[in-house]
């Protein structure tokens, strides 16, 4: 059973910085595309940023683009999400998502077969 847990959410100021990690365990992680999606009050969870499983193909919504940073550390079984810059609208709950064996639903919910618990995010003015 493959289980995949969040952490470094909290509270930070506008412009400030955090770094969500996601440890994977009872599964091959080296082999597991991976994501990140957020789910912001009162709606549906979206997708932010996809890693392949070598690091090669990366994607991230436009919004995020040029301040958040996925990346992937397959000796250590765990996915990383840098994020810089942030924004009150960056506020949600934050989940890590694992083996998405299609590119093309990279950005869909259903396009993973894995989930974490969700971690949260709360960026203040």
């Amino acid at each position: 059973q493959v289980q995949l847990v969040e952490s470094g959410g909290g509270s930070v100021q506008v412009g400030g910085s955090l770094r969500l990690s996601c440890a994977a365990s009872g599964g091959t992680f080296r082999n597991y595309n991976m994501g990140w999606f957020r789910q912001a009050p009162g709606k549906e969870r979206d997708f932010v940023a996809h890693i392949s499983w070598n690091g090669v193909a990366i994607d991230y919504i436009d919004s995020v683009k040029g301040r958040f940073t996925i990346s992937k550390d397959n000796a250590k079984n765990t996915l990383y999400l840098q994020m810089n810059s942030l924004k009150p609208e960056d506020t949600a709950v934050y989940y890590c998502a694992g083996d998405a064996p299609e590119y093309a639903r990279r950005r869909s919910n259903s396009g993973y077969r894995y989930w974490g618990q969700g971690t949260l995010v709360t960026v203040s003015s």
